[in-house]
């Protein structure tokens, strides 16, 4: 897992499902925010099969579903509130995270996620890990989410390196479709990971 191609002068990684194990905990702030705050119900695997889109991506692919108008800003910010809440109980996918150790220091590393600011930095932190990253992107830098490259390319800019030379670690069609398009190498986590979750 940890043999990069030659020339591979930075790291990348995706936070949730990469890094951490925060799909379940997405997955109970999610359905508690959208039953409270947009009074209505989702099934579990609806979920779990938009593993990797944005925020605003679940709330679109909902409304065009359903035929409704949802609140954007109070979904969002009651299930932002719910998984921080819910961090304490976060694990990290200790394959990936190995690697993240194994080129520590060695490698310039970044993270790029679609999720917030606050839970990927709470959720490095619960971890352990944040300290080992030299920048940390998410949804709250760019306009565009994965399968865009924006973050990825940002990314790359705050390590100062080419796209090129770096190599992606994701779990999501969006996110390796987002460092693909970046111009990166990207690995594909989901073999690696310990949890196994509905699909």
């Amino acid at each position: 897992m940890g043999e990069l191609p030659a020339g591979t002068q930075a790291l990348i990684f995706d936070c949730d499902g990469t890094l951490v194990d925060s799909l379940p905990l997405y997955l109970e702030a999610w359905l508690d925010a959208l039953k409270t705050k947009g009074g209505i119900e989702v099934a579990p695997e609806w979920f779990f099969s938009r593993r990797g889109y944005s925020e605003e991506m679940v709330l679109a692919a909902l409304e065009k579903e359903r035929g409704v108008a949802l609140d954007h800003a109070a979904i969002k910010a009651a299930t932002r509130a719910g998984v921080l809440a819910r961090l304490p109980q976060v694990k990290a996918n200790v394959p990936v995270v190995e690697i993240v150790r194994e080129w520590a220091g060695r490698l310039p590393m970044a993270v790029a996620s679609s999720g917030s600011r606050a839970v990927v930095e709470a959720s490095l932190v619960a971890v352990g890990i944040r300290d080992v990253f030299e920048a940390v992107v998410t949804i709250d830098d760019v306009e565009r989410p994965k399968p865009a490259p924006d973050l990825y390319l940002l990314a790359a800019q705050r390590l100062g390196v080419e796209p090129a030379h770096c190599v992606v670690f994701e779990d999501s069609a969006e996110g390796l479709d987002a460092a693909l398009a970046a111009g990166m190498n990207a690995r594909d986590v989901r073999p690696w990971s310990m949890f196994r979750h509905l699909s």
